[in-house]
């Protein structure tokens, strides 16, 4: 396994696994079982990042979500871990209540609930500091100095290690940060998006944005950590719920010109190197010039073993460059 730190103050940064393991279905579609499996085996090799929310997986079965913060919890218990994992969890997308979502009737990001679902999450995981806390998507009913500084008192009482943002506008990123420096206050370290290689049509209207599919980690997402390199980007489904291996799952937001080229520049590259298109997605994502750490959710423990075959593979600066240049 291969590492490298997130977060910049020595009191809160951590050392994380490359490969960050994603938690969503454990509890719920993933049983118990099979989840304390694919987790074992991801710590065996070396893993110590798992990422989880407040809301997962609420839709398996109607109710608010919690069940994989509670798994992770009696997992975590069943094992004696303590804090040499790092634990990612989300909120502000909690549905208030059974038969709802996070479209009609989510938490949102005010202090109050900041305090309140980030204590619920703790008693959940088990854990006395929460490693990494998300706000999970935007709340503009909320003035974003409050969401600032709700998140920035758990930080100060110990409870919270560091803060991310996930499927945020870019300039709200960037806003919500400058909110915090000039208040000198701790704001968001860590940026949790979808990105992956092929790239999908993000400009149709979408379910939390009427301007576009705000979780994906465009242009103008990637010229900012281009330019804030002290930060970390997190990349969600970044093997697009196995439609690499199976590119009719694909959907339509990838019927674009540039796909097949790319999925042939993919095919080729894996088979120069012997290694599956999967792994040369997570190797692509790893060792791009704006690097990221591919969040991948597993439902088997074959499917960790080719996820953590990725991590030693180097691509060259030739397959890299053909990679990118497929359109």
């Amino acid at each position: 396994m291969r590492y490298r730190t997130i977060g910049t103050d020595p009191a809160t940064r951590r050392e994380v696994s490359v490969l960050s393991l994603g938690a969503m279905l454990f509890g719920t579609a993933t049983d118990e079982a099979t989840s304390y499996a694919i987790l074992d085996r991801y710590v065996e090799a070396g893993g110590t990042f798992v990422d989880t929310s407040d809301n997962y997986a609420f839709w398996q079965n109607g109710g608010q979500g919690g069940e994989s913060e509670e798994l992770l919890g009696r997992w975590r218990r069943s094992r004696g871990v303590g804090d040499e994992i790092v634990f990612a969890t989300k909120l502000g997308a909690r549905p208030l209540a059974p038969g709802t979502s996070y479209l009609d009737n989510p938490e949102g990001l005010s202090a109050k609930v900041i305090r309140e679902s980030a204590e619920r999450s703790r008693e959940r995981l088990g854990v006395d500091r929460i490693d990494l806390l998300y706000a999970h998507i935007e709340d503009r009913t909320v003035a974003l100095r409050e969401t600032v500084e709700g998140f920035a008192e758990l930080v100060a009482e110990g409870t919270v290690g560091l803060l991310g943002a996930s499927n945020h506008r870019a300039w709200r990123v960037e806003r919500a940060r400058a909110i915090a420096a000039a208040a000198g206050l701790p704001g968001y370290e860590v940026l949790q998006y979808h990105r992956s290689y092929l790239p999908p049509r993000v400009d149709l209207p979408g379910e939390l944005d009427p301007d576009g599919d705000v979780g994906w980690a465009g242009p103008d997402l990637v010229s900012y950590l281009r330019a804030e390199p002290q930060l970390t980007l997190v990349a969600y489904s970044p093997l697009l719920k196995g439609a690499y291996a199976k590119p009719e799952r694909l959907d339509e937001a990838y019927a674009l010109p540039g796909t097949p080229a790319r999925l042939a520049a993919l095919r080729a590259v894996a088979a120069e190197t012997g290694a599956t298109v999967n792994q040369v997605v997570l190797a692509w994502l790893m060792g791009g010039d704006v690097p990221a750490v591919p969040l991948v959710g597993f439902s088997s423990v074959a499917q960790v073993e080719e996820a953590l075959a990725a991590v030693d593979l180097e691509l060259t600066a030739a397959q890299r460059a053909r990679l990118d240049a497929a359109h």
